[in-house]
């Protein structure tokens, strides 16, 4: 596995993140542990998980298997933001929740220090000056080495920058955005501003709950029972049926498929490959239940795809054109 900086950091982290949202739920502990140690064998180091994903569990289980590792040769992250609790403060990135939180996140993770701690959604309660400050103040007691967003638009990520600019606060290092074949709408306004200033992108949901795995074929009337998607529809996530049965998904998932056949790899890998090619992705992050899943998974490195391959793939997953992004472009072209 190769090993890429995060950003204009010095940080060197895995091509794949391994993400750990599924602990505690779809995989129970062993089954988690067994993951980690795969991952780690391959050459794999960065970990992401959140405080909110099981309740805490996630961090408790990856917490448990990181007592028998060397701390030091693994970067591991994890996110603050949505409720833990019911109080009116358990929420949010006030100062408050902040500093509970990484507390809370440093005791179940059974650590001394966060490698990249991240804001998990943008938060319109609390003053952004209270939100960086803080977690500058993180940075400097040595609890957190670098700090990340997740779940921003482009002006409120472009902001935080230009206040931590003007402050002398610790800068975002990263931003972790839903980026995927089917999903490109941060290559308007986010791609360009992480590429602008240096952040490196990890992107979450690489192949959006399966639906970029090969289980998806045009002519299904439904999504396979057991699978994510299914779950989806029923408890109304985003990566529901109804959201993506669509002539676009299906024309990209043919696209895919054909491209898998072609290189002797399967759709799953063939999709994180194209993402891992793409202007400012550090490293996607993938979320596996199984061993089967992460053996797939880790079949992502050591190969490359033919720039018209890369093509081909990027020209059935356009995105839509609209104002302002199709007028700035053709004034551009204009002017050439």
């Amino acid at each position: 596995m190769e090993y890429r900086y995060l950003g204009r950091t010095g940080l060197k982290v895995s091509e794949l993140c391994l993400g750990a949202m599924t602990f505690g739920r779809e995989a129970d502990k062993r089954t988690s542990h067994r993951i980690l140690d795969r991952f780690v064998a391959a050459g794999g180091n960065f970990i992401d998980t959140a405080d909110v994903y099981t309740r805490g569990a996630s961090e408790e289980i990856l917490g448990g298997w990181l007592k028998k590792k060397s701390r030091d040769d693994l970067v591991i992250a994890t996110k603050v933001r949505f409720p833990m609790g019911e109080g009116p403060n358990d929420l949010g990135v006030s100062r408050k929740h902040i500093m509970a939180g990484v507390e809370n996140s440093l005791r179940r993770l059974g650590t001394d220090y966060i490698d990249l701690y991240q804001v998990h959604c943008w938060d319109p309660g609390t003053p952004l000056a209270e939100t960086l400050s803080t977690l500058n103040s993180l940075v400097e007691s040595g609890k957190v080495r670098y700090i990340g967003a997740s779940n921003y638009s482009g002006w409120q990520l472009q902001k935080a920058i230009d206040l931590s600019k003007q402050m002398g606060w610790e800068p975002f290092a990263s931003l972790q955005p839903l980026y995927n074949l089917l999903d490109r709408d941060i290559e308007r306004e986010l791609v360009p501003v992480c590429l602008n200033e240096g952040l490196g992108l990890i992107p979450w949901s690489p192949l959006r709950g399966g639906w970029l795995s090969g289980k998806y074929r045009r002519g299904m009337a439904g999504p396979p029972s057991g699978t994510r998607v299914e779950i989806a529809e029923k408890e109304g996530w985003s990566e529901s049926w109804a959201a993506y049965a669509t002539e676009r998904t299906w024309n990209i998932i043919d696209v895919l498929l054909a491209m898998a056949e072609e290189v002797g790899k399967t759709p799953a890998q063939v999709a994180l490959r194209w993402l891992l090619h793409r202007p400012g992705v550090t490293a996607p992050i993938t979320g596996v239940r199984t061993m089967e899943h992460l053996e797939d998974n880790i079949g992502t490195t050591g190969w490359t795809l033919r720039d018209d391959q890369m093509t081909r793939l990027t020209e059935v997953s356009e995105m839509t054109p609209s104002y302002p992004y199709d007028f700035i472009r053709r004034a551009a072209q204009a002017r050439e």
